[in-house]
């Protein structure tokens, strides 16, 4: 594909479908050229196939065959068909004469009798249920004038739903299939008229830029209006809104011939996650590039474009301003034929930049988006060329691969939202962590202190237990000591008892008498060794007793030893984990001082800011004062030009308000003056207004507008009135805020000249058709109103008249000024009698008339007059023939449009409005309106049968 002019594909992180090859066939064809590469695959996952078809990737063509229109059926043979379908094998064929024809294969083939739902299943349903996968997609109808463009794309159908084209059905398929709580659908609706782009849902908005991306090739309309849609009536009033203000005419092969290309936007975002399956169809640069948790947004666009048909002069009886648009539309047409020509035969040159259309249309064909065309023919033989060229045209078209891509972009916004929350609960959790740290540290600092407490008196305890222990220890072994020495000297006297016995024994063999005395001895000898044996035992066991308490109180010892121990670990514990959570909170106080300090700097720059804010303001104070002391010298010199002035004052007054002109009806109003005195007068003060213009500058003389000296006030706005009379001011005026300031003027000021000679200079502004929708938008209707119902002055009456009458002659502002009460306002100064304020409100109601019924036989509203609701009628009966020729004629021609509408037939019987359309007809001096009011009354029948 070619660089620079070409056709670029995106350069994002995307996912590209891989081109299948396909083409329409057709029986005396050449094998087509080699095939372009396409782009590169990486990060990449191939495109659905809907269907299963093998041309899911090249664009698909569909060819639609009108039914005979009236003419043709009117003609019969002298028309005879020169196409011949068939659908069964998508052929067609093509009858250039009674033996020569040519066969042709398309995608789809549709008959006469084809429905719009079969052409929107067949057409367009694969193409939107690709856009909400996330693919751009585009749908176009393509053909010559007549032959059912925009009833196949922009049929409305409102009132029969299966009448509905392409533009509705699609819209219908993806709300149906969107969920609003994280999708999101909005529009914009566009017209490339005279190769400049305009807003069809903003039509202040004209000549609209088409920029492209450098890096992505991407398209874009920046300034055109994008409206957000929840459901299917809302978008129904848009496309409603954008149909009445798409340009359309009458010619001799379509009543209602479409003079642009219209160009519906459909912009799609919807969520996604990249999981399963959808996983291994990626790299490993992509999986890094989009994790499962981060939030994806599918963004995608469907173009639905309804060209304008081709046509050519001496068939459609073109002329004057609608041959200018034939040729625009023709070169835009033609440009985009030499692109699909180029893209067919692989050339490398794509000439993409010769027309607005095809720059838009970029992406459409050799791009990335999914295309499907639908070619209108007609099965005249008289138009047997143009249906040629338009097949050719199609069978081109299909030659024409796009790489379509899947572009996928993380939704950041979902990101921060979600980031925010992460970081309040971190921050929450991180506080409430931090919280209970501290209590447990407290705790655990309670705990340590009493351990230690704890540890030191079971310590002292322990020390003064085994201080006892001790000296109860030495206490036992002196005593087990002198025990032992005690046993020691009884078991020597025992054992010298013992040798006394055996002497004793000894002595009693010799002496009898001696061994009763030493038996008696032995006695008391053995009872005194029983009573020390007795008195050692309890000594020992005395001792086997202490002997027991000092081990259990070692081992008691030992134990609270081991308990010591384990309290000096726990510590140890509970000291590292308190240096953990210390570390923990230094880290946190770290980072609350280094966001603290950033806090601070920003505080120091927007006080830095803040200070030079001020020098800024200071010095815009002194400009300030000097223009106001520039001002107070214009007033001065105002004042001294005023008095030159003063002798032709009311001349120039009634000059200024009779250049009220009508900006969109029915002719100038009648409002020179015949006296050469006057028009002396007249030029005379306009030289006077120049020179003060010139010298003063068109700023500082609205600027006067709002002095507080009131013949100042005054004389600015006859300045005003009278620049504001000629064209080239009128929309620099607006620009400078001339009509801001006028419209203040209307509404605060009391002051009876003030309102006549602003009212006029408001109609001279209502003169220029772009200005008119400004005046009604700042409520300048409203104020013409009240002033007309608090004044009778004949001057200001015919003032605010003359600027509702101007306003009028905008079909669009219609129902604004009704709802404003222009129209009661206009009615309502009938109560003046003066000529010249009747003269205006005929003249009002002219314009009103003939604009209301010009759209209704376009088709862009139906119902009964805004007029007839607000008495109108009523008051033309009983006035027709009162005023002067030119009033007259003004009320017969607005009464004559009325009767064109069949919707107020019943309110001009009641009214007895047949009479007034008999003398209309018969008596008229205009034969133009004679002509009108035969034309209403031949036309409908319920006037027919009154007439009888």
């Amino acid at each position: 594909m070619a660089t620079g002019a070409g056709w670029a594909p995106l350069r994002s992180v995307e996912r590209h479908g891989a081109p299948r090859a396909g083409g329409g066939t057709r029986s005396k064809s050449v094998a087509p050229g080699p095939r372009r590469p396409s782009p590169s695959p990486a990060r990449s996952r191939p495109a659905p196939d809907n269907g299963g078809s093998a041309d899911s990737c090249r664009v698909r063509v569909a060819v639609r065959l009108r039914p005979k229109n009236s003419e043709e059926l009117a003609h019969g043979a002298d028309f005879d068909n020169c196409v011949e379908l068939q659908p069964e094998s998508k052929r067609l064929k093509l009858k250039k004469n009674n033996w020569n024809c040519e066969s042709y294969r398309f995608d789809e083939v549709f008959s006469e009798n084809a429905s719009q739902k079969r052409v929107y299943e067949v057409v367009a349903k694969p193409v939107v249920e690709s856009v909400l996968e996330g693919y751009n997609g585009t749908v176009m109808a393509y053909g010559q004038t007549g032959t059912g463009k925009t009833y196949t794309v922009g049929r409305l159908g409102k009132d029969d739903p299966s009448e509905r084209g392409i533009m509705v059905r699609a819209l219908e398929h993806i709300l149906s299939s969107m969920s609003f709580e994280t999708d999101c659908i909005a529009i914009s609706y566009l017209q490339l008229y005279l190769e400049s782009v305009q807003d069809l849902l903003a039509p202040e908005k004209t000549n609209i830029p088409i920029v492209e991306d450098a890096k992505t090739g991407e398209v874009s309309l920046p300034g055109a209006a994008i409206v957000e849609i929840k459901d299917l009536e809302h978008a129904f009033q848009l496309l409603q809104i954008g149909e009445a203000n798409r340009h359309a005419a009458n010619t001799k092969m379509n009543t209602e011939s479409s003079r642009s290309h219209a160009i519906l936007i459909i912009h799609l975002q919807r969520s996604s996650r990249i999981k399963g399956e959808n996983c291994r169809s990626l790299s490993n640069d992509t999986l890094d590039i989009f994790p499962d948790n981060l939030p994806l947004v599918l963004k995608s666009k469907l173009l639905i474009v309804d060209l304008a048909g081709s046509e050519r002069i001496d068939k459609s009886g073109s002329e004057g301003h609608m041959i200018e648009e034939a040729k625009f539309i023709n070169l835009s047409l033609s440009s985009l034929g030499k692109c699909i020509n180029a893209l067919a035969e692989n050339s490398p040159h794509i000439p993409i930049r010769d027309s607005k259309l095809t720059r838009i249309l970029r992406d459409s064909f050799g791009g990335t988006a999914r295309t499907s065309l639908v070619v209108t023919i007609g099965p005249s033989s008289r138009h047997c060329s143009e249906t040629s060229s338009t097949i050719m045209f199609g069978q081109r078209a299909m030659k024409v691969v796009n790489t379509i891509k899947l572009k996928e972009e993380v939704d950041y916004e979902i990101l921060y939202k979600k980031m925010e929350r992460e970081v309040d609960q971190l921050t929450s959790e991180m506080e409430r962590q931090q919280k209970v740290i501290k209590s447990e540290k407290m705790q655990l600092d309670k705990k340590l202190k009493e351990s230690e407490k704890a540890f030191h008196d079971l310590r002292l305890t322990s020390n003064m237990q085994i201080e006892n222990l001790e000296k109860e220890k030495c206490h036992l072994e002196s005593a087990v000591k002198n025990l032992m020495q005690t046993l020691e000297e009884e078991k020597g006297q025992r054992n010298l008892l013992s040798e006394q016995i055996i002497e004793l024994e000894k002595l009693l063999n010799e002496n009898k008498q001696q061994q009763l005395e030493n038996i008696s001895k032995t006695k008391i000898l053995a009872d005194t060794s029983k009573e020390h044996e007795k008195e050692m035992g309890e000594l020992l066991k005395l001792l086997e007793e202490e002997r027991s308490c000092s081990s259990s109180m070692k081992n008691r010892m030992s134990v609270l030893q081991q308990q010591l121990c384990d309290a000096q670990s726990s510590a140890q514990l509970q000291e590292s984990m308190a240096r953990e959570f210390e570390k923990k909170l230094t880290k946190v106080t770290e980072e609350f001082t280094s966001q603290l300090q950033s806090l601070r700097k920003n505080i120091s720059e927007l006080i830095s800011e803040k200070e030079v804010i001020y020098e800024e303001l200071k010095s815009t104070q002194e400009k300030a004062q000097q223009e106001m002391r520039h001002r107070q010298g214009l007033e001065d010199q105002i004042l001294r030009m005023k008095q030159s002035a003063s002798d032709n004052c009311a001349e120039v007054s009634k000059a200024s308000c009779g250049m009220v002109r009508s900006g969109s009806g029915l002719g100038n109003a009648a409002f020179v003056s015949k006296s050469g005195k006057l028009r002396e007068a007249v030029s005379g003060q306009r030289g006077t207004i120049s020179k003060i213009f010139e010298e003063v500058g068109l700023p500082n003389v609205l600027s006067l507008l709002k002095s507080e000296d009131l013949d100042v006030q005054i004389h600015a706005v006859k300045v005003v009135a009278n620049l504001a009379a000629e064209d080239i001011n009128q929309e620099r005026i607006v620009e400078e805020g001339g009509l801001d300031a006028l419209l203040s003027l209307l509404e605060t000021s009391e002051n009876t000249t003030i309102h006549r000679v602003t009212a006029g200079a408001v109609a001279n502004l209502a003169m220029n058709g772009s200005n008119q929708g400004v005046i009604m938008n700042k409520g300048g209707a409203r104020l013409l109103a009240n002033v007309a119902s608090k004044t009778d002055d004949p001057q200001t009456l015919r003032m605010v008249a003359g600027a509702i009458a101007n306003l009028c002659g905008n079909e669009k502002l219609h129902l604004m000024l009704k709802q404003d009460g222009g129209i009661k306002a206009l009615l309502g100064m009938f109560r003046s009698g003066h000529i010249d304020v009747i003269a205006q409100i005929a003249r009002g109601i002219a314009n009103f008339a003939k604009c209301e019924s010009r759209v209704i036989s376009q088709g862009h509203r139906k119902g009964r007059s805004l007029l007839i609701e607000d008495g109108v009628l009523t008051w033309m009966v009983a006035n027709s023939t009162r005023f002067s020729a030119s009033t007259r004629r003004h009320i017969e021609l607005a009464f004559c449009h009325l009767a064109q509408n069949e919707d107020n037939t019943c309110d001009i019987i009641a009214s007895g409005g047949i009479k007034e359309l008999l003398r209309i007809s018969r008596e008229s001096p205009r034969e133009d309106t004679r002509n009108l009011a035969k034309k209403a009354l031949d036309s409908n029948p319920a006037f027919l049968r009154e007439v009888q």
